[in-house]
């Protein structure tokens, strides 16, 4: 399957953004890292990911902090190698029935302000988790951009069943003030 990622570094100017490579990427550690290399001091660094118009993730980097990962589609995810890093981390992390219960809390929310914007099957079952692996839709941490200007509401939307990928990466980017440095190197 073919993919894009991205980096952009949050620098006092703007955004740079360069396309790069995830062949060395066997860990979120490693993305991580991939990620710092072009930090500016300890500004955010973003990495974007897409696979085949078929799911995209958002992992931000601050620092030395934990990377911080929303992924479109967990189940598309975690068929790909590089998103099953990502997907696979989500689940081991200790924090995720919180990040998930918060997800379909925001999720129910948006449904009642907003009839039909998107919807999240909640059968009681908190797992992530299914016989095969992660669940179909989104997984981690929808807020992880708010401070940017787009909201984990706005974020969700972006993920719904339907959305374009690539399109929903583009509409991040601009959110985000970097939408034309990151066509330049699409």
């Amino acid at each position: 399957m073919a993919y894009f990622a991205a980096v952009l570094a949050r620098t006092d100017g703007g955004w740079n953004v360069s396309e790069t490579e995830l062949d060395d990427v066997e860990t979120l550690a490693d993305l991580a890292d991939l990620a710092r290399e072009a930090a500016q001091d300890d500004d955010s660094v973003l990495v974007f990911i897409e696979q085949e118009d078929a799911w995209f993730a958002v992992v931000r980097v601050d620092g030395e902090e934990d990377p911080r990962i929303f992924v479109s589609d967990g189940a598309a995810a975690a068929r790909s190698s590089y998103g099953a890093v990502l997907t696979d981390e989500l689940i081991e992390s200790e924090d995720f029935d919180d990040d998930l219960d918060a997800l379909v809390a925001d999720v129910e929310e948006s449904e009642d302000d907003e009839e039909g914007t998107l919807s999240v099957d909640d059968d009681g079952d908190d797992s992530a988790a299914g016989p095969l692996g992660p669940q179909a839709g989104p997984l981690g941490e929808a807020d992880l951009l708010a401070d940017f200007g787009l909201s984990a509401k706005e974020l969700l939307a972006l993920a719904a069943e339907g959305a374009v990928p690539g399109d929903a990466l583009s509409e991040i980017a601009d959110a985000l003030g970097a939408g034309e440095v990151l066509e330049a190197v699409r």
